[in-house]
């Protein structure tokens, strides 16, 4: 392993689909994966062109883990290897394969595999029949992991296998709201509240963490009956978005707050 680890200590969300993915497969799932990496989750991916780099490219900043089909010196695509580099940053790259180990069409499964294991949900965007993020899916699902779809075009060959897998039972998302609605029973029953390490605040901001007191106690008090936008919690609160976040998630799975239509939030 390269990188930080301290991205393995939370949890982590796969988000996978088509290598040549549409302009909007990439736009969602780099809008996802962001989202996602505010709300404290890390984001895990292939490295591959498409989908993969888009999710990638959109958490770097927040922890994201690349799982490489070869060894740690042998990166496929080339092309991506500028994009590793920022991930090592504040994230890490995963392989079972030795040094100097070129990537086979059969180490691409074996790669599949770990990024299920990774993760405690896997979100496909876009991916053909007998496509390589299939295999994800139907390995996530033989570990007992959530497999999550976003619903394509029906007439567009890239979403034929996701929207396959939406028909035979996955569940349906739209946002990153659906993905941690769906993933807060199993992180609440078998996990306790993910603890994030706290970031550098850009000057002038107040240093909140997100188990401050003062901060659970601000937002709470904005809540109500009542459903709020967060964007508006934000504003109210004064505190950095990211936290604002990573406190709603904690009261979600605290089972203290419910979501509403359109990512409105009310006390339970």
């Amino acid at each position: 392993m390269l990188g930080e680890t301290a991205c393995l200590d939370r949890p982590t969300i796969a988000v996978v689909g088509a290598r040549n993915a549409s302009a909007a497969g990439r736009t969602f799932a780099s809008r996802l994966a962001r989202d996602l990496g505010e709300a404290g989750f890390t984001i895990a991916s292939g490295l591959a062109r498409g989908v993969d780099a888009a999710a990638h490219e959109a958490s770097v900043l927040t922890g994201t883990i690349a799982v490489l089909a070869g060894g740690p010196d042998r990166i496929y695509p080339a092309e991506n290897e500028p994009l590793l580099a920022r991930i090592l940053g504040h994230g890490a790259a995963v392989t079972e394969m030795p040094l100097g180990w070129e990537p086979r069409a059969r180490d691409f499964p074996r790669r599949n595999r770990i990024i299920a294991g990774l993760a405690r949900g896997v979100v496909v965007v876009e991916a053909a029949m007998r496509s390589g993020s299939l295999i994800t899916a139907r390995l996530a699902n033989e570990l007992g992991r959530e497999v999550l779809v976003a619903p394509g075009s029906p007439v567009d060959p890239r979403c034929e296998g996701s929207n396959n897998l939406l028909r035979d039972g996955a569940t349906l998302i739209t946002s990153a709201h659906h993905v941690i609605e769906a993933l807060a029973p199993s992180l609440r029953d078998n996990l306790p509240p993910p603890s994030f390490p706290p970031l550098a605040e850009p000057a002038g901001l107040p240093p909140y963490a997100p188990s401050d007191t003062a901060l659970r106690s601000a937002i709470l008090e904005l809540l109500g009956p009542s459903p709020a936008q967060p964007d508006d919690i934000v504003r109210l609160s004064g505190a950095p978005a990211r936290l604002v976040q990573l406190v709603l998630l904690e009261l979600e799975l605290a089972g203290r707050i419910e979501r509403q239509a359109g990512g409105r939030v009310s006390l339970m």
